[in-house]
């Protein structure tokens, strides 16, 4: 037996080291064969276009389109399960990160903390009815089909209501069945259609500005205002009113940023008048959106803490690398800490656009000893800032609510005495379940410069189908009413609904009593909801992932990705990509930003549209200039660019 034990040992060793010739063989062929590609490319006859296209940047990720790598499952990181990710917030960018961790990433779910100062999830994307001030919408989400990254998650997020069904599939089946479009895009003399018609209304000139913007490098727009590009060419057009309104840009803003909405959606630029660009939820975003995602993360085991609020995250700056070694956090108010090493990975939303939120009521304006909901973001960016430079510069956004802050307020009818009048703008019965304003309707001689919308009804799954709930803002909340002489941020809901209702054109001597009577408001306050938008310059906003930074990363609006546009779902959506690709080292491509801004058929249609039909070859030119032009289409005649001219009208039959 002993003897046959030393056989088995001999021939276990004798195997194993023909596996280890083996092994070396292949290793000496596998180094061979990878000199020899090096040698190859570094050869001057050897050609291969595609070397190096998709080569991660210092970042740890690459850009790709087209669906091959949007179709595609990647491998498993190497080491994921024994790493730990602590996501800071719990709001649209930090749930999509904790759902790319889940899929793409393969990391265990119970290795992922959610750390939530709030009792609940979804950051701005709310919607909740409060027991005692009813419905509460801060905003809505204006969504797109070139939304790359968010639905590239929501195809993989199950539906809570059709089973066997993702959320992006009853998205694409609602909006097929019930596109959008407005019937109404702006009221004038208290609720009669302005006929807009769909026109920008843009001089010669102001088109020029527009086109200058355009054509301006980022660089020689840091730190200037919109107003410091534009003069009254543009602002007293139809333009303008369509722009400010839909997008909540007012005239102090970033340039820069205008600049990177206009060629961001240039493909939509047609459909701005009428919002046929646009599509919508079901439901409100909390539950068509948020909810889907909790969900899915609460099945694979994501550990959510509610009503603990992070305060600082604490680094270790060694040989050039940024380390989070520790999490400073209050759990209900109880200071604790949390240790970290390189193998635990930090996500940060930095900012917040409905930080300190005052909630009012319908007999209380949102000031005073009104509710006011903090989570301390920008105090947690601040102390994280204080650290190092390239983690951005908050103070250049949170530090004046008078030009960043708006108010919203969510109007809820209570029987039928206020619906003949909405029916009469929007040319729809607002009960039916199907598309009502198609976006929002804006006063243009409202002093508040008031908008209003209403979306498929109901908004809430709990919602009687009888009542309609409206949302409402306003873009100058320091100015008196027209009819509530007071400034917006005074007042109490009711007198909200006041002001509305006269602009609807309901009878000043039933206003009151409608206000009181059949319906309740919520008005909401938000100090800081455009203040993505003010002036800012290189390094303001930090990298998603900042230089040297090995566990750490930020999310959200206030991170930096190139070429995207903040105050949307889809920028939450890419920054949490690119920043769980980029740490955990997942093998696959960020979808680009759509490139219609590079596409000539877009950059021609647009061009068009601008100029409400008139093609660009119809403006007048300066002396000899315009003599050039019959030459030019002489010279095309006949030819692909012709055919392109003419399908995009800017050649016409009489040219």
């Amino acid at each position: 037996m002993k003897k046959k034990n030393i056989a088995v040992g001999a021939a276990t060793l004798a195997a194993a080291g023909v596996g280890a010739a083996a092994l070396l063989k292949k290793k000496s062929q596998n180094e061979a064969t990878s000199h020899s590609e090096s040698a190859v490319r570094k050869d001057s006859n050897y050609r291969n276009t595609e070397l190096g296209k998709h080569e991660k940047n210092k970042k740890g990720i690459y850009y790709t389109n087209g669906n091959y790598e949007a179709f595609a499952r990647p491998e498993k990181p190497e080491g994921v399960d024994e790493k730990n990710a602590y996501i800071v917030g719990s709001g649209l960018a930090a749930l999509s990160a904790a759902c790319f961790l889940v899929r793409d990433g393969q990391m265990p779910g119970s290795h992922i903390h959610i750390l939530e100062a709030m009792d609940v999830a979804g950051g701005a994307c709310d919607g909740i009815e409060d027991p005692t001030r009813g419905y509460v919408m801060r905003g809505g989400r204006e969504m797109e089909n070139h939304f790359e990254c968010l639905w590239d998650l929501f195809h993989s997020i199950p539906s809570l209501e059709t089973p066997g069904v993702s959320v992006l599939d009853e998205y694409y089946w609602l909006n097929k069945h019930d596109p959008n479009y407005s019937l109404c895009r702006a009221t004038i003399n208290r609720g009669q259609d302005a006929h807009t018609d769909g026109k920008f209304n843009l001089s010669q000139k102001g088109c020029m500005e527009i086109m200058k913007l355009f054509m301006t490098k980022d660089e020689d727009l840091y730190d200037k205002t919109i107003e410091d590009v534009f003069d009254d060419e543009v602002f007293s057009s139809t333009f303008w009113l369509y722009w400010r309104t839909m997008f909540a840009f007012e005239n102090w803003h970033s340039a820069l940023e205008m600049k990177l909405y206009f060629q961001r959606f240039i493909h939509h630029i047609a459909g701005l008048p009428d919002f046929s660009a646009l599509k919508f939820t079901k439901y409100n975003q909390y539950e068509s959106l948020i909810l889907p995602m909790q969900k899915y993360l609460e099945n694979a085991g994501v550990d959510f803490q509610f009503n603990t609020e992070v305060t600082n995250v604490v680094f270790e700056f060694k040989d050039g690398k940024k380390i989070a070694s520790a999490i400073e956090c209050k759990v209900k108010g109880v200071e604790k800490g949390i240790l970290l090493t390189e193998n635990d990975l930090v996500f940060v939303t930095n900012g917040s656009c409905t930080e300190g939120t005052i909630y009012g009521d319908q007999n209380h304006a949102p000031n005073g000893d009104a509710e006011v909901r903090t989570s301390g973001c920008w105090n947690l960016w601040k102390n994280i800032a204080r650290q190092d430079p390239s983690f951005g510069h908050p103070e250049k956004f949170c530090s004046d609510i008078a030009k960043t802050n708006w108010e919203s307020a969510t109007i809820t009818t209570l029987d039928e005495k206020i619906i003949p009048y909405i029916t009469n703008i929007c040319k729809r019965d607002p009960r039916t379940g199907k598309v009502v304003t198609g976006g929002i309707v804006s006063c243009m001689d409202s002093k508040w410069l008031m908008s209003w919308t209403i979306n498929r009804q109901g908004q809430f799954k709990t919602q009687d189908k009888d009542k309609v709930c409206v949302w409402v803002y306003g873009l100058f909340t320091d100015v008196p009413g027209d009819f509530i002489k007071k400034p917006m941020k005074d007042c109490t809901g009711k007198e909200i609904t006041e002001e509305w209702l006269y602009h609807l054109g309901v009878p000043t001597d039933q206003i009151e009593d409608l206000a009181e009577n059949s319906a309740v408001c919520v008005p909401t306050m938000m100090p800081y909801i455009t203040a993505f938008f003010m002036p800012r310059t290189k390094g303001d906003r930090p990298d998603v992932i900042p230089d040297g930074c090995v566990n750490f990363a930020f999310l959200g609006q206030f991170a930096d990705t190139p070429r995207d546009t903040v105050f949307t779902t889809e920028y939450s959506v890419r920054t949490a990509m690119e920043a769980v690709y980029g740490l955990l080292g997942v093998d696959r491509g960020v979808p680009e930003v759509w490139g219609s801004v590079y596409d000539i058929r877009e950059l021609l249609d647009s061009s068009v549209k601008l100029m409400d039909g008139m093609s660009p070859l119809e403006i007048q030119l300066p002396g000899p200039l315009n003599a050039l032009k019959k030459p030019l289409i002489k010279l095309v005649k006949g030819t692909v660019i012709e055919k392109v001219l003419r399908d995009h009208q800017v050649l016409k039959d009489y040219m």
